[in-house]
């Protein structure tokens, strides 16, 4: 599995609170053709998969379950962000190192400009680090 930095949301960031993702990508601005009155309208991969990677790399200790939501903005203050995807409440007993958050593409609907990860978190962990980015591929074999 190859994540490149500037492609990942959180390198191994303590989620001990709900908090948003360290990093944002900012996928850039749309064009607009020669003659249109409109800019394009955002395809994020065009019809393929581009994968999403979330795994736990500290085991969670307390609190109870966590979730990991995909959101987009029009703006880089997120001031309204669009959740596009999200996992089930996965309980903490789960979240071992290496578990896998099961949000393995970024999804349709994906369609505005910023994206962050938003790790809603029920109870008070006290440990738990997770590392999150567009991946080159996902293993699947274990």
């Amino acid at each position: 599995m190859h994540l490149d930095a500037q492609n990942l949301f959180s390198d191994a960031q303590a989620i001990t609170a709900t908090a948003v993702s360290t990093n944002h990508i900012d996928l850039g601005d749309t064009a607009q053709p020669v003659l249109s009155p409109v800019k394009l309208t955002r395809d994020i991969g065009g019809n393929y998969d581009i994968p999403l990677l979330v795994q736990v790399v500290e085991d969670f200790t307390g609190g109870t379950s966590v979730t990991v939501q995909v959101q987009m903005a029009a703006a880089n203050s997120f001031a309204s962000p669009k959740v596009v995807a999200a996992s089930p409440a996965i309980p903490v007993a789960q979240l071992k190192a290496g578990f896998k958050f099961p949000i393995p593409v970024i999804p349709p609907g994906a369609d505005q400009r910023y994206m962050r990860l938003n790790y809603v978190v029920v109870g008070e962990p006290s440990a738990g680090r997770i590392t999150a980015g567009i991946a080159a591929g996902l293993q699947t074999n274990g």
